[in-house]
């Protein structure tokens, strides 16, 4: 199975990548973030997309996760580890430990988190938002590196660009909340769509601003431990990639296959051609 990284803050490429190409791609939904580089790591054949793009240009609130996602389904992949920086809600989730998140909370405003709009609707199965098999990958990899690792945890999406009020931080501790992050389960609903298998590494960078004993969140405290988690997240990834690659089919592969609510003969054809890729082993 070929498998997509996404790289979130700090994570801008990825050493060792044999047969490096970089690969640009069009989408029905505008540009992905940057171009994608191809290539084979650890026997496993791999797609690499910086998620800010390269430098870190793109807001969360701007990315253009649509065409992310769809250009890793064209580019053949079937599975995606994404990498992401994140605040602790918990006194138990450290700066430096990396959640291995199971479960996501929405509270993003106004991103378009689909690809079924404009004449045709789906309704993807989502209780289970991660792939299991995947998740327990990412695990095992973290262990195998001798990093600190939660096995579960679930993610606050919040909109940003700002980070949380002190009210923000206390209410979503109040909720259940484990971490709290601005992008990952936009990529987990597209990814669901468009049937690939989805899990996330969380590198937890700060707590976010409740904890009475640490200061306000700030970007310099956020990039020092990014700079560290960054190369034990690049050694998580080299353990999983290969083990990912032998995945096998799984739920999120078939997840259209009861979904698509839309008679065939009502969607338009502009948009059966635009989501042909996604649709094409359903809807003719």
């Amino acid at each position: 199975m070929k498998i997509g990284i996404i790289g979130g803050s700090g994570l801008y490429d990825i050493e060792g990548i044999q047969n490096l190409r970089e690969e640009k791609v069009s989408t029905p939904f505008g540009d992905p973030s940057d171009a994608y580089m191809t290539g084979e790591l650890e026997g496993a054949q791999v797609v690499f997309l910086p998620r800010h793009g390269r430098g870190h240009r793109i807001s969360p609130s701007e990315i253009n996760y649509r065409a992310n996602i769809y250009g890793m389904k064209k580019l053949g992949v079937g599975a995606i580890l994404s990498v992401s920086a994140c605040g602790s809600l918990r006194e138990e989730m450290n700066p430096m430990d990396f959640v291995v998140v199971d479960q996501f909370v929405d509270r993003t405003r106004g991103r378009i988190s689909t690809f079924f709009t404009g004449g045709i609707v789906a309704h993807v199965s989502f209780d289970e938002p991660v792939t299991p098999e995947l998740a327990q990958i990412l695990v095992k990899a973290c262990k195998d590196a001798g990093a600190t690792v939660h096995p579960q945890g679930t993610y606050l999406n919040m909109e940003g660009p700002q980070f949380s009020t002190k009210a923000e931080s206390n209410l979503y501790r109040s909720w259940g909340m484990d971490i709290i992050g601005m992008t990952n389960m936009t990529e987990a609903k597209l990814a669901r769509e468009a049937e690939i298998a989805y899990a996330t590494l969380a590198a937890v960078t700060d707590y976010d601003c409740w904890h009475p004993h640490h200061d306000s969140v700030t970007v310099e405290q956020i990039i020092k431990c990014l700079t560290a988690n960054v190369g034990s997240a690049k050694t998580i990834l080299k353990k999983a990639i290969p083990l990912a690659a032998r995945l096998g089919v799984c739920k999120a592969h078939s997840a259209l296959a009861a979904a698509i609510i839309t008679r065939p003969d009502a969607i338009p054809v502009q948009v059966k051609k635009d989501l042909e890729l996604i649709i094409g082993k359903y809807i003719k």
